[in-house]
C-alpha cells in the first residue's frame, strides 16, 4: 500500500509540473570600442558629453594665446639652457672620472648653481647647489 501511495503521489507531481521554457541569450556589447555596432557611437558620446560636468580652466581654452603659457618663453629657453649645460657638466664628470685623467676637485659656478667637486675615501663627491635653498650631493665611487 505503502508503494501505491507514493507511485501516485509521484506521478500527481509530475502531472501538475508545467512545461520549462528557455530561450538562448547572447551577449553583444553596445560600446564600438569593445565591439558594438558603430552607429551607437554618437549617441554614446553625447550621453557622456551631456553628463560631464567638468569645466576647463581660462587659460587652456585660448589654444596659442599668450594665457595658454605658464612661463615666458625666454624662461623655458633659460632653463632649457641650463638643463644642457648640467647634462654636458655631468657626462664630462663622469668620463673624466672613469677615464685616465681623473677629475680636478674645484668648485664651479653655472648662473645660480654652483658645483663642487671633492675627493674623500669613499670615491668623488660632487655637492650641486642650486642657488635656491635646494643641495644634492653625488658620490661617484671608486673601481
Amino acid at each position: 500500500m505503502k508503494k501505491l501511495i507514493v507511485l501516485f503521489s509521484l506521478m500527481l507531481i509530475f502531472t501538475s509540473a508545467k512545461s520549462v521554457q528557455a530561450q538562448s541569450l547572447t551577449y553583444q556589447p553596445k560600446n564600438p570600442a569593445f565591439g558594438g555596432n558603430t552607429f551607437n557611437y554618437q549617441w554614446l558620446l553625447s550621453s557622456a558629453q551631456a553628463q560631464d560636468q567638468f569645466k576647463e580652466p581660462a587659460a587652456s581654452k585660448t589654444a596659442g594665446g599668450a594665457a595658454s603659457f605658464k612661463r615666458s618663453p625666454v624662461d623655458e629657453m633659460t632653463e632649457s639652457l641650463q638643463r644642457q649645460l648640467m647634462s654636458r657638466i655631468t657626462r664630462d664628470l663622469i668620463e673624466k672620472q672613469f677615464g685616465e685623467e681623473g677629475l680636478k676637485e674645484g668648485t664651479f659656478q653655472f648662473g645660480d648653481m654652483q658645483v663642487v667637486i671633492s675627493n674623500s675615501a669613499d670615491g668623488v663627491n660632487i655637492r650641486v647647489n642650486d642657488g635656491k635653498g635646494g643641495e644634492s650631493n653625488i658620490t661617484v665611487p671608486y673601481f
